[in-house]
């Protein structure tokens, strides 16, 4: 609000603000938590029954107290601004009111927080909220305490499918799930050690969305796995999900899941900004070469000769003759300036691919406000 001024654009960007808040469906939790972060103020609802939910200026979810009397009709709202009024306070009071209304009779819907909100898991996986806070959501999502959790980081294009499919996959119980900008968290009670779950995951996802270069398919969900925690360490958890996810990727022979826990000194990469990794050198002239058909080739059969290790496995795996490979190895070896029977420049070839995996996910996970700025 406070780059906002009394006049008819600013009005419409509050109308705007609430309108794109109704037709996400959120619940009332959601709502007022929206308004509070827009009004840079605490600010509160009450409902006939009692319900009181409210919230901070920081989206900190407060207690139910307010000195003044009981709601004097069937949804009060108001704001808590220590200074002057904003010229437009009493148009984001009626909008708020509105968008609870409208949420409160959409079918399924209850005014006013419920056991179980998504709201409430945020507030749990948000390492900027208050101890005490993340203790009380986990209260209220009747989550229990000593119960060992892991969190899961997921992008997809079509998150239900994503998350039915993971639900099916998943040898532990999905606790709760939360969208969180453009990723949904997944909270996973499991005792699987990270490379089985990982692993299993990881050819689920192959099974059901197999990568089948340049034909524009449905590439199916990335998952990052975080490390199994106590509830209140999943911010940790949370964070970890998110810095595995970017090693994921839906190259022929990428990982469409990633343990974190697994990734070593490897997870040091995750610290390179993308702007970074698409001007490596190595990576724009892989980019370059892959640009044609047969240069694509070329570098799929460098990423499965890396994997695997020999031509003859790689020729088995790839369904081509062994002197196929060795032709497609020696168009890279002369691109690249490199020779593979090196270790140095087969370790070179290696981390060259894992970059140009990074960047291509990275590009399309960037996407994501939450991944850029957790």
């Amino acid at each position: 609000m406070s780059e906002l001024g009394s006049d008819s654009v600013s009005v419409l960007r509050i109308i705007s603000y609430f309108d794109e808040l109704g037709e996400s469906a959120a619940n009332a939790d959601t709502v007022v938590r929206s308004a509070a972060l827009l009004a840079e103020c605490p600010v509160g609802a009450r409902w006939e029954s009692g319900t009181v939910i409210r919230y901070g200026a920081l989206g900190d979810p407060l207690d139910d107290d307010r000195p003044e009397t009981p709601a004097r009709q069937d949804l009060e709202v108001w704001l808590e601004r220590a200074g002057g009024e904003h010229p437009l306070d009493s148009v984001l009071m009626d909008r708020l009111r509105h968008t609870l209304r409208v949420a409160a009779v959409r079918p399924g819907a209850a005014a006013g927080p419920r056991m179980g909100d998504p709201a409430l898991l945020e507030v749990v996986l948000s390492g900027k909220e208050r101890r005490e806070d993340r203790i009380r959501a986990v209260g209220l999502l009747g989550l229990d305490p000593a119960q060992y959790v892991r969190v899961l980081a997921v992008s997809a294009t079509a998150n239900s499918a994503a998350a039915e499919l993971i639900s099916r996959s998943c040898p532990g119980r999905i606790v709760r799930s939360v969208a969180v900008g453009n990723l949904t968290a997944m909270l996973v009670q499991e005792d699987l050690d990270s490379r089985r779950l990982a692993d299993g995951l990881h050819e689920a996802i192959v099974a059901a969305y197999p990568s089948v270069p340049g034909t524009g398919r449905d590439r199916g969900p990335w998952v990052g796995i975080g490390e199994r925690t106590s509830i209140y360490a999943a911010p940790a958890s949370w964070d970890q999900a998110r810095r595995a996810l970017r090693f994921a990727s839906s190259t022929v022979f990428g990982r469409r899941a990633v343990a974190f826990g697994l990734l070593g000194s490897l997870e040091l990469l995750a610290e390179i900004p993308l702007e970074r990794l698409l001007n490596d050198r190595d990576v724009a002239r892989l980019n370059a070469f892959a640009a044609s058909e047969a240069g694509s080739q070329d570098v799929t059969t460098l990423e499965a000769f890396c994997v695997f290790g020999s031509l003859r496995r790689t020729a088995t795996e790839l369904h081509v003759h062994h002197s196929t490979v060795a032709s497609r190895l020696a168009h890279i070896e002369k691109e690249m300036g490199w020779d593979l029977e090196r270790s140095t420049d087969r370790f070179m070839a290696t981390l060259a691919l894992m970059l140009r995996r990074m960047s291509l996910s990275s590009a399309e996970l960037a996407a994501s406000e939450v991944f850029l700025h957790p």
